[in-house]
């Protein structure tokens, strides 16, 4: 049996949740997501909360126990509070812009870079500089963030490019010329 399996999830009010064989659907203040469950793992309420099970007693559903759990609460939680990732642009001349549902940034190449922000995913920046990602399912905004920050990385020695906030870079030391 998983630790973080065995961990009930509390199921606030104003959220629903339907069980069914395969996935759970839980509907909320700011959406609806369908989670589709590890074979192997049942869910079912008690007390107003959600329990997960293993079907039976073996050794290697343990991994899905945890995972089937941590997957249902991460939706329980982004259909009532939702999920965020602060992104910033380091470099002179970077910047982004939000135009209809298409971000542009200019990251130092010879064009600007077109990115569609995809279904489900609000994007907003913040003095051209500071890109916040927001959405309710936590995979997904994780996804468009590290997709954003893959138009540039972060630089080693330089340490320009697309960074999440918080983000310590270690520098390197380029060669002197002595």
């Amino acid at each position: 049996m998983s630790r973080i399996g065995k961990k009930p999830i509390p199921i606030p009010k104003g959220v629903k949740v339907t069980i069914a064989p395969d996935a759970v659907e839980v509907q909320g203040p700011k959406g609806t997501l369908r989670q589709p469950v590890p074979p192997g793992i049942s869910f079912e309420m008690s007390d107003g909360q959600l329990v997960a099970r293993p079907v039976r007693e073996d050794k290697e559903l343990g991994k899905f126990h945890g995972l089937g759990r941590s997957l249902v609460a991460n939706a329980v939680v982004g259909v009532t509070e939702g999920f965020k990732r602060e992104l910033d642009i380091v470099g002179i001349g970077y910047r982004a812009e939000v135009k209809d549902r298409q971000v542009i940034f200019a990251l130092g190449y010879s064009h600007p870079i077109v990115f569609d922000v995809p279904q489900g995913i609000e994007i907003a920046v913040d003095k051209q500089t500071h890109i916040t990602v927001s959405g309710i399912d936590r995979q997904l905004v994780g996804q468009v963030a590290a997709d954003i920050r893959r138009l540039r990385k972060p630089d080693p020695y330089k340490q320009k490019g697309v960074r999440y906030t918080g983000e310590v870079l270690k520098k390197k030391v380029g060669k002197t010329g002595a």
